[in-house]
């Protein structure tokens, strides 16, 4: 059989999952027809040939022309496209223009949002791993990660990123770190051994993914999966599958046109049959009425005012750090019920820090710092203390900044690692950007946070070793579970220092020190120590002890005979830190009405401390029935409906793969949530996907990750979606108000021209009038509405209702009653000046007190829905600029227009003097105070 012919049978098989955890290092060589010496260069073409680059299938980046379109694809934008052609059939093209140029305005203004929010997720990337060391024809060589293949033998050292899947066939004390694959928040030791074949892939310890990182030791590994055939393939094709409808706002301006179509329709019925069979106008003129009216009661601004309301709170969230790539998603964040978050890297910073220090017979001792930063003061009792002043403490401290294989670094300004662009800097402080991602650690994180530690008090590993001589050491070894250093001090003495878990370092000792004296461990010591362990066990960290020996001049290498009759120092307790501020975060979303669940691929008791610290786990859940934390393995046994009780009770997930992930997401949106989900990892994407919005880490998180979500974290910060909240209850609170000032404006011009016919008047406002009103005064005013601030109650009302429309009842009483006065003033003061036996000399003076009443009722109203609970007097007349700048410039243009005499011929205006002027605004306000006496009956009601 040629090698061709088997290579193409093993893709046929490949197409399939094969348990090769379940199977002897043996046995998967034979599988992919391979050899310890790896494949041959010419074996490895010719599967390159059938298997294909070991690269993910990249989704096809949109050309910048179709997100253009894209923008034009909604119902409200087809309504207004049939307002025009019916202004073209009528002869109206100056209508024509004006609507054309709004759908044209309204899609570059959504182009603009969202091409932006690309490029910043395009500064994101990082760039995925160009090289790795393959044995070919039996030789270590140097090859592009792209042309690996499955049989190949691979070489992975501290610091690789993994190229593809694997299979391990040898290792030597071998670590990795699968945050962004399994959630694992620890280095996971690996091993050779086989495994059962129904082992979750985070439990896999003999096989390595495509994108993890080794956090050191060494080993061969046999390519099992390249490409499409990788752990992290099926979850992107997993995503592929997840099809997302209509968006929630989407629905909410489909039915809110439905609305304003029947109320147009309606308005043009009633204007037909008044002007046709009540008046007895011409059919001709009659039906030119009726498309008049017809295309004033849409309110063409619509789109241009929500994208700018979306545009506005999407720039304001930026400022925030969170980024939006799609502008109808933040909306979604006003009716949002529930988060389902990560924790590793959005609840914790994904580092690992010591932050506790215990010595025998002494106060524990708190180390406080964030991420890898090297900065940080030490504690007892609440009072800080140098720490080289307290002998013991001095020595454990040595002996973690020198017994280790890790690296801290500077980050250069113009590392890639770091990467800054315009969104992320402008969101964060100066004291932020000067520490963000400062540095960055090479090595397993347990073992680079005792370089940290050791850093903080002053041992600087590299200037320690300049001084000091490093003999020999032994890397963490999981079967003996500690490494060892041994040097010879400035004094030219040889040490040996010991860092490993707690209770083998206790075993392996003898000695302890105590008031600068050597003494005999006492059982007392030990059981000390236990507790000790215990204590910090409880708290989710992990635990080290630290101990040396003095050896003599002639021990020049070590080895596991010499680490015995240890003087023991004490214990550290490690873990990933929260971030700062997410407890209140936390605290804030249940104010706000929204549950907060985790979703971790970590283990339960990690998972239950983290929670307890941040106040997730509240009184109702430890009375519940079900335990405080539940695992995958728990959740698959339950019956369907004893699945969705614990979805409705419990709040943290542990050890959960991505198709579970996906599974509760599916299950919550069914139980009626509208489901935020957060993540940054691989094992994230599905469920960010399926989530009404999803929300990912810019920083740490993975490109999988932000492809499949709506809003991306520049910060990687929980506590900015609670800001995020905020802005889309304020994005939708400013649609709400935007939409109702723009409608009350259009009906309340439809209704004085019916009623104006009804009365055998002639029309109050011409077309150009509604129109200048139209796009002129309520466009200005609503852009400046939009602007509208939270008004600090924000957080205290509960989620609005996913169904609940733009226009709800409170909106409908609203214009109801502001079109009547609005109607009754325009008429009442065209009537007033408007002579029938003097038509031709008083019908200017009338139309133009007329269209000013009807101005200034569009401005006043503005300060009406600037609140439609509170007083604008409460609220404060001057505290939105831009709507007090909207009265100036309205004002303004219209004295232009009026007393300019070639505009004021082509609006048939003609100028006013004082009193006209005092009675147009007059009449005009009343709308302001029959809004405030509304607002204050309201509120007495309640």
């Amino acid at each position: 059989m040629s090698s061709t012919t088997s290579s193409a049978q093993q893709a046929e098989t490949l197409k399939y999952e094969i348990p090769y955890h379940s199977r002897t290092v043996e046995r998967v060589i034979e599988d992919l027809d391979s050899n310890l010496n790896g494949l041959s260069e010419v074996a490895a073409e010719q599967r390159f040939q059938i298997y294909g680059p070991n690269e993910l299938p990249e989704k096809k980046r949109k050309h910048p022309i179709f997100i253009f379109l894209r923008q034009f694809h909604n119902v409200l934008t087809y309504v207004l496209l049939v307002a025009a052609l019916i202004s073209l059939f009528s002869d109206h093209l100056v209508d024509v223009y004006i609507i054309v140029g709004v759908i044209v305005i309204n899609g570059i203004m959504g182009f603009i949002q969202e091409n932006k929010a690309e490029r910043a997720i395009q500064a994101l990337k990082k760039l995925i791993v160009p090289y790795a060391k393959v044995f070919r024809d039996g030789e270590l060589k140097r090859a592009q990660s792209r042309n690996l293949v499955p049989g190949d033998i691979i070489l992975l050292e501290d610091g690789d990123r993994i190229p593809a899947d694997a299979r391990l066939i040898e290792v030597k004390n071998f670590r990795t770190i699968e945050a962004s694959q399994t959630g694992e928040s620890f280095p996971v030791d690996k091993d050779t051994e086989i495994l059962p074949a129904n082992t979750l892939l985070a439990d896999r310890k003999n096989m390595v993914w495509m994108g993890t990182f080794v956090a050191s030791g060494q080993a061969k590994a046999i390519i099992s999966g390249t490409g499409i055939d990788t752990s992290i393939s099926k979850i992107a094709e997993a995503i592929e599958k997840i099809k997302r409808g209509k968006g929630h706002l989407e629905q909410k301006v489909s039915k809110l046109v439905k609305q304003v179509g029947i109320i147009a329709i309606g308005g043009a019925l009633v204007t037909f049959l008044v002007a046709f069979y009540i008046r007895g106008i011409a059919f001709i003129e009659t039906f030119s009425f009726t498309l008049a009216s017809l295309v004033s009661a849409i309110p063409e601004g619509l789109p241009i005012v929500l994208v700018i309301v979306l545009s506005i709170g999407a720039s304001r969230m930026a400022r925030k750090c969170a980024i939006v790539r799609r502008l109808p998603a933040v909306e979604t964040l006003d009716a949002t019920t529930l988060i389902a978050t990560d924790k590793t890297g959005t609840l914790t910073q994904n580092t690992m820090n010591i932050q506790k220090i215990l010595l025998s017979n002494e106060d524990e001792i708190t180390v406080t710092g964030q991420g890898w930063e090297p900065f940080g003061e030490f504690l007892q009792k609440e009072k800080i203390i140098r720490p080289l002043e307290n002998p013991r403490l001095a020595k454990l401290l040595h002996i973690a900044a020198i017994c280790n294989n890790a690296r801290l670094l500077k980050a250069d300004e113009d590392d890639e690692s770091n990467p800054c662009f315009t969104e992320v800097c402008a969101c964060m402080s100066a004291q932020d950007l000067e520490h963000e991602e400062a540095y960055r650690v090479i090595g397993d994180p347990t073992e680079a946070s005792l370089v940290v530690v050791g850093e903080k008090a002053g041992f600087y590993k590299d200037d320690l070793l300049e001084r000091i001589k490093l003999l020999d050491s032994m890397p963490f070894n999981p079967a003996v579970k500690y490494r060892a250093s041994l040097i010879r001090d400035e004094n030219q003495e040889h040490e040996i220092y010991v860092v490993g878990a707690p209770e083998v370092v206790i075993n392996h000792s003898k000695f302890t020190n105590q008031n600068g004296e050597t003494r005999k461990l006492t059982h007392q010591d030990r059981q000390g120590v236990t507790v000790q362990v215990e204590h910090l066990a409880e708290e989710a960290m992990r635990v080290l002890g630290l101990a040396y020996r003095k050896v003599s001049e002639e021990v020049n290498t070590l080895s596991e005979g010499l680490i015995t009759d240890l003087v023991f120092v004490g214990i550290v307790g490690l873990m990933d830190p929260l971030r700062i501020g997410v407890g209140e975060a936390i605290a804030r979303t249940k104010k706000a009405g929204i549950r907060v669940i985790m979703q971790t691929g970590d283990h339960r008791n990690t998972a239950i401390a983290i929670a307890k610290k941040i106040g997730l786990i509240d009184e109702i859940e430890k009375s519940s029935k079900h335990p405080s934390a539940l695992t995958e393995s728990e959740l698959v046994q339950m019956p369907e409906e004893v699945f969705e009780d614990a979805l409705q009770h419990v709040s943290v997930f542990a050890r959960m793969s991505p198709e579970m992930k996906l599974r509760t997401v599916k299950k919550l949106q069914k139980l009626g949530h509208i489901v935020a989900m957060t993540g940054d990892g691989v094992n994230d994407a599905p469920a960010l996907k399926q989530a009404d919005i999803g929300i990912s880490m810019g920083i740490i998180g993975t490109e999988v990750a932000r492809e499949a979500s709506e809003v991306v974290l520049a910060d990687d910060n929980f506590a900015t979606i609670v800001d995020a909240v905020i802005e889309g209850r304020i994005i939708f609170t400013n649609i709400r108000r935007t939409t109702t000032h723009l409608i009350t404006t259009s009906i309340s011009e439809d209704v004085t021209v019916i009623t104006s016919l009804l009365m055998g008047l002639p029309l109050p406002l011409l077309p150009i009038h509604i129109l200048w009103l139209n796009l002129v005064t309520d466009g200005t005013g609503d852009i400046a509405l939009a602007t509208e601030p939270g008004h600090g109650d924000v957080l205290e009302e509960p989620p609005r209702k996913g169904k609940e429309n733009i226009l709800s009842k409170d909106m409908y009483i609203l214009i109801i009653m502001f079109v009547i006065i609005m109607s009754i003033g325009d008429i009442f003061l065209f009537s007033l000046y408007y002579d029938p036996l003097n038509h031709d000399a008083t019908i200017g003076l009338a139309r133009t007190v007329a269209f000013l009443s009807m101005m200034f009722s569009q401005l006043f109203n503005l300060w009406n829905m600037r609140s439609t609970k509170k007083s604008i007097f409460k609220l404060g007349v001057f505290t939105n600029k831009f709507v007090n700048l909207d009265f100036i410039i309205s004002i303004g243009f219209v004295v232009l227009v009026l007393y300019i005499p070639v505009t004021a011929s082509i609006f048939s205006f003609v100028p006013l003097g004082w009193a006209e002027w005092l009675l147009a605004i007059a009449v005009s306000s009343c709308v302001l105070w029959f809004g405030e006496l509304y607002k204050y009956l309201k509120r007495r009601i309640k």
